[in-house]
């Protein structure tokens, strides 16, 4: 019972009737205004897990999850099971839920990392069969149609014959007693067709009258002569009508049988939607993913920015005021926060606030507060408010407190039962409780406790202050060792002194702005608050002199008081404008920092592509110069070169090499001798380094620059205004006889070193390539084709294991491509 008060006490069910307009269907709305609370922490985060998933899906999608057609089928399963037959429209709507659910585990199993939503839906079964088979029989205004059975295709045509038989007699008599009747009209009255004759000259046309207009003047009459196909009619009517609802029973026991499976595709497709519902309106909220906290950790309670939702709906659809968050930083051994200050002041906004930020995590809701979100999991929320605030409620009297607070202790007695707490169990358990201070003298329970939130509003009011004191004294210390948190609010100051007591006590207070006269509803940790009731009641138009004789009355001992809570929250107000003034320095040089990396960033990217950009003109005019090269060499190719020939290829190769070779720089300057601690620079490394020894008898010469050091020959560095170094002079040995070394020879192509496999086997191959590669002196171009690519294949697998192949690799797209494998050979 203590439950249900305490989702009425934090206006729950108002937060479940905002969930459930982001619903999509009519289940998810209804699961919605009722939603279930989890018994356990795991159910909670099986459920957030949902909202994380649906959350991220619906990110990916252009237009979110789609659950259209997907209905409330449960009536008709029911009905279906009983025996009952179903409707064209109840079908009909069984056939497009199965079609919406497939649709949204298409969705689903289109997406990764999905892992929660892929199970849910992994095993579900959607019958398209009976789909099809209804959308076969039923048509789209819900009407069995002619193709359902063969029966009812054979009436439906003696149905259409027999009308237009019936049209055409009447139509005949029309235009034959066209003065008899009062319009050329054929209509029906009771599934009789009729034409309106003149009441005067109704014997003109002998019938059967089936009625009569307002006035008297008109007679609907079936003429004798169509009476007796109307009687025809009527029976292939029956008959039509019979067949029908044999086509809708056949429907019914098909889905009869599949019962089960349905009802959890209802069931899933419920739960999916309820997923998307709470993903959608925490994203409307702004929120924020909770994580559970152990206390037993020595996590912290960790809510900052926190805002009360349903202040935010009233805000945004109730031109409402704008919503002050609060920030809740709890400390592990922290077990009482005693909330004082002012009335109006939004304590009890911050209790119903917390309140429903734990009910909300519990049900797999966002948190709306900013990251990180870091609350524990409360087994019980359990709340006395006595909200004056609300219209809707009397105000609470004393008694009525008392009640619901020893249900409230009722509660934690039975969850400490289950906790093992007084059952000669305690030993066994290794929940740690917090020490006191030595000076302590109050009672420490060494007995672990629930994970329950209490939330009371204004403890022990409502009776005498110094027994009303005492009371709320003995509660919180009650609750501080048999509940996990208690937050309390109070006007008693001798509360406030508990925490100089007992260091599982804190306090807490809402701002008063004393220049407005004003609440700021900012909630200030570790300091008491001051109810400022004079000031209010002054501001309120209370006469002047009432407040001073008052103030005389209340003692200087508490205006000292007052006075030292003044110069506390003064110096904490000065700490947050350094603190903000330090952020904001922080924050700009966060910002200046990310444009100098962006900057930095930009001229290394431009200066990758400019080498990037290079490099690839150097390949360009590589690739140019070798397919001339190879065009000169194929002209050669063409029958008998002459000298003549000869020569005039040996000038176009000449001419080639200077269009591709780059230009000679110019010779610099001699004379320069690098000594240590010089600076030049290493023209093929790009780079300026310091000398760090001097060149010795061979010319080299040990360089830095940066981290690296090295050893360069001296001709392969050069002054950094483009001087030369002096060559060392060595003493000449004996001169020896040089063989000059050989002159590399361009890898080209031509008939000598091409193969041609295409069209043979591949042991053929082998034979034919063995024997090309034991004669080759160079490179062999391996004509082998696209096809299937078993010779391409076959070719690279002999290739690889021979021993006279260094390598092998595709030719160029010019030469054949991927057609076309070369083999280098050793």
């Amino acid at each position: 019972m203590i439950q249900s008060e305490t989702l009425e006490l934090l206006e729950w069910h108002r937060l479940c009737q905002h969930l459930a307009t982001f619903a999509a269907t009519k289940l998810g709305a209804t699961a919605a205004r009722h939603l279930k609370i989890p018994d356990s922490q795991t159910e909670s985060e099986q459920l957030l897990e949902q909202t994380k998933e649906v959350y991220q899906l619906e990110t990916r999608l252009t237009t979110g999850l789609s659950f259209e057609g997907i209905q409330d089928i449960g009536d008709s399963l029911e009905r279906a099971e009983r025996g009952g037959i179903l409707t064209g429209d109840e079908l009909l709507a069984i056939a497009t839920t199965l079609a919406g659910v497939r649709n949204l585990r298409r969705v689903i199993d289109n997406q990764e990392d999905l892992p929660i939503l892929t199970e849910l839906v992994a095993d579900l079964r959607t019958y398209p069969e009976l789909e099809q088979e209804i959308h076969r029989c039923i048509d789209e205004r819900a009407q069995v149609t002619d193709r359902a059975s063969q029966k009812l295709g054979e009436i439906r045509t003696d149905l259409r014959r027999l009308r237009t038989q019936i049209t055409q007699k009447l139509q005949n008599i029309l235009q034959a007693k066209a003065g008899a009747v009062q319009e050329q009209l054929i209509t029906q009255r009771s599934d009789r067709f009729v034409i309106p004759v003149k009441a005067p000259q109704k014997d003109a046309i002998p019938g059967i009258v089936h009625d009569t207009s307002t006035s008297g003047a008109t007679l609907y009459v079936e003429p004798n002569s169509v009476v007796p196909l109307g009687n025809q009619l009527r029976q292939i009517i029956r008959r039509e009508q019979a067949e029908e609802e044999a086509v809708r029973r056949l429907l019914t026991e098909l889905v009869a049988a599949v019962k089960p499976d349905l009802e959890r595709l209802l069931a899933i497709a419920t739960t999916l939607d309820l997923a998307t519902a709470r993903s959608r309106y925490s994203y409307w909220l702004g929120a924020n993913p909770p994580r559970f906290i152990d206390r037993k950790d020595n996590e912290i309670i960790t809510l900052r920015n926190l805002r009360h939702p349903l202040l935010v709906w009233q805000q945004q659809h109730e031109q409402g005021q704008p919503v002050v968050p609060v920030d809740l930083l709890i400390s592990p051994q922290i077990r009482v926060v005693t909330i004082t200050g002012p009335n109006t002041g939004g304590k009890t906004v911050t209790l119903k606030t917390l309140g429903l930020a734990a009910l909300m995590a519990k049900v797999g809701l966002f948190v709306p507060a900013r990251e990180p979100v870091e609350i524990p999991w409360f087994d019980q929320v359990l709340a006395d408010i006595g909200d004056e605030q609300s219209l809707q409620q009397s105000l609470s009297t004393f008694s009525g407190h008392i009640r619901r607070i020893s249900r409230i202790l009722e509660a934690l007695g039975r969850g400490s039962r289950e906790w093992g707490i007084g059952n000669g169990e305690e030993q066994n358990l290794e929940i740690p409780t917090p020490p006191l201070p030595p000076s302590s003298s109050v009672p420490h329970s060494p007995l672990p406790t629930p994970y329950s939130l209490v939330l009371l509003d204004e403890v022990g009011a409502g009776t005498d202050p110094v027994e009303g004191s005492a009371l709320a004294i003995a509660l919180l210390q009650y609750l501080a060792n048999h509940a996990q948190l208690t937050i309390a609010t109070t006007h008693f100051g001798e509360l406030k002194a508990l925490k100089y007591e007992d260091e599982r006590f804190e306090n807490a207070s809402v701002e008063f702005d004393e220049s407005t006269l004003s609440p700021t509803y900012r909630l200030l940790w570790g300091i008491p608050g001051r109810s400022n009731a004079l000031t209010i009641a002054l501001r309120l138009g209370l006469k002047p002199e009432v407040v001073e004789e008052a103030k005389t009355q209340v003692g200087q001992a508490t205006d000292e008081v007052n006075q030292v809570i003044a110069g506390l929250e003064a110096q904490r107000r000065r700490q947050e404008t350094k603190a903000a003034e330090a952020q904001s320095l922080l924050q700009q040089a966060e910002r200046l920092y990310k444009e100098v990396s962006a900057k930095a960033a930009s001229l290394e990217e431009r200066e990758s592509s400019l080498r990037a950009s290079q490099e690839v003109a150097v390949q360009q005019a590589i690739a140019q110069a070798k397919s001339e090269i190879a065009q000169v060499i194929r002209r050669l190719q063409k029958g008998t070169p002459t000298a003549q020939e000869a020569q005039q290829a040996t000038n176009a190769l000449n001419q080639i090499g200077q269009q591709y070779q780059p230009a000679t720089p110019a010779k610099p300057k001699a004379g320069f001798m690098p000594k240590v601690g010089d600076r030049l620079r290493v023209p093929k490394l790009g780079q300026v380094a310091e000398v760090i020894t001097a060149p010795d008898e061979d010319g080299e010469l040990s360089v830095r620059f940066g981290l690296m050091k090295m050893t360069v020959k001296l001709q392969d560095v050069e002054s950094l205004d483009g001087q030369k170094p002096e060559p060392v002079v060595k003493p000449k040995p004996a001169p020896a006889a040089v063989t000059p070394p050989p002159q590399s020879v361009p890898e080209i192509r031509t008939s000598q070193n091409t193969i041609d496999l295409r069209g043979k086997r591949v042991a053929d191959a082998e034979y034919i390539l063995d024997k090309a590669i034991s004669e080759a002196t160079g490179p062999v171009w391996i004509i082998h084709g696209y096809g299937t690519g078993k010779l391409r294949q076959g070719v690279h697998a002999f290739l690889q294991q021979h021993s006279r192949v260094n390598n092998y690799e595709p030719a160029e797209q010019a030469d054949g491509g991927t057609g076309v494998t070369i083999a280098h050979i050793n």
